[in-house]
């Protein structure tokens, strides 16, 4: 059984394609016709390249004469390519207290643009100290304001909500 697995594992390319007939595709992507897969090893032997299983779905499957090792180095560098493009959103945090002056409230706005034009998503923190923390409302209008001043590039995940001695909203950039 465990023999089984790993030769499943294996790529199906020379003495693995077991089946009758095959379609042959050679390496300039000419049909040569169907074949056994004897026959289109020896001819692929004889351009010394490797007889790979493009399509087992087809009938008859499909096999492809090619430099197997120079195929598998290609995908793995589109890959590569492919994993180097791609942008993972992260969360990226503005902290206030709801006593900030206006100059400060901008800059966290700001931020909150910079981050939000990137594509991160943004939770805007307040933190409350002491017995600042009666004045909820003047923070989650603060939030508001925030979501309000930066509405053009951002739409509103989660309402400013309390949890604890903190007030957070998350934003994410919109579509």
């Amino acid at each position: 059984m465990i023999e089984k697995r790993r030769t499943r594992d294996l790529p199906q390319i020379n003495e693995r394609i077991r089946f009758p007939k095959i379609r042959v595709i050679d390496a300039a992507g000419e049909q040569l016709g169907i074949l056994t897969p004897a026959e289109a090893l020896e001819i692929a032997e004889e351009r010394e390249l490797d007889l790979v299983l493009v399509s087992d779905k087809a009938d008859p499957p499909v096999c492809r004469i090619m430099d197997y090792g120079k195929y598998k180095f290609e995908l793995e560098k589109k890959a590569r390519e492919a994993r180097k493009k791609q942008h993972s959103a992260e969360v990226k945090e503005v902290k206030m207290r709801y006593t900030i002056e206006e100059h400060d409230y901008q800059v966290r706005v700001s931020q909150a643009d910079r981050f939000l034009k990137s594509g991160d998503k943004v939770k805007a923190t307040i933190t409350f100290r002491g017995r600042e923390i009666q004045h909820a409302d003047l923070a989650e209008a603060l939030l508001k304001r925030m979501a309000e001043d930066l509405k053009e590039v951002a739409e509103i995940n989660q309402f400013p909500k309390r949890e604890g001695r903190n007030m957070m909203m998350m934003m994410s950039p919109k579509k």
